[in-house]
């Protein structure tokens, strides 16, 4: 399974060749779609449609989770406590992954931190 946080939907909704060769070949992997956790749009859009259009193309792509049962919230709790870092979306995305998921980030430090508290989550810099 294959999460995506804000840095990675950002990366991937990018105009470039880069972008496209990493989206072919997660498709090639059985990897897309990928999931994106609706807490990730807070962060990873603006609220508007015209500056919000290349992500919101790539994002029509992936499956969005839109609920938060409890007991990832507490999960996600969980994993902050014990990292003593990354933000409330951070720790959602990690937990999202779980178990042996990947995560695409282009900023990895925190959700390292809180995967090296999880389930065979593993992140991915792009």
């Amino acid at each position: 399974m294959l999460v995506l946080d804000s840095g990675g939907v950002t990366r991937l909704a990018e105009r470039s060749r880069q972008a496209l060769a990493l989206i072919l070949a997660l498709r090639d992997e059985g990897l897309w779609p990928p999931r994106v956790p609706s807490a990730v749009l807070i962060e990873c859009l603006e609220g508007h449609a015209g500056r919000d259009a290349v992500e919101n193309k790539l994002l029509k792509t992936c499956e969005i989770v839109e609920t938060l049962p409890e007991p990832l919230a507490r999960r996600a709790a969980l994993l902050r406590r014990r990292a003593r870092r990354g933000s409330a979306v951070d720790a959602l995305v990690v937990v999202a992954a779980e178990p042996g998921g990947t995560v695409l980030t282009s900023d990895p430090a925190d959700l390292e931190a809180l995967a090296s508290h999880a389930n065979g989550v593993e992140v991915v810099r792009v």
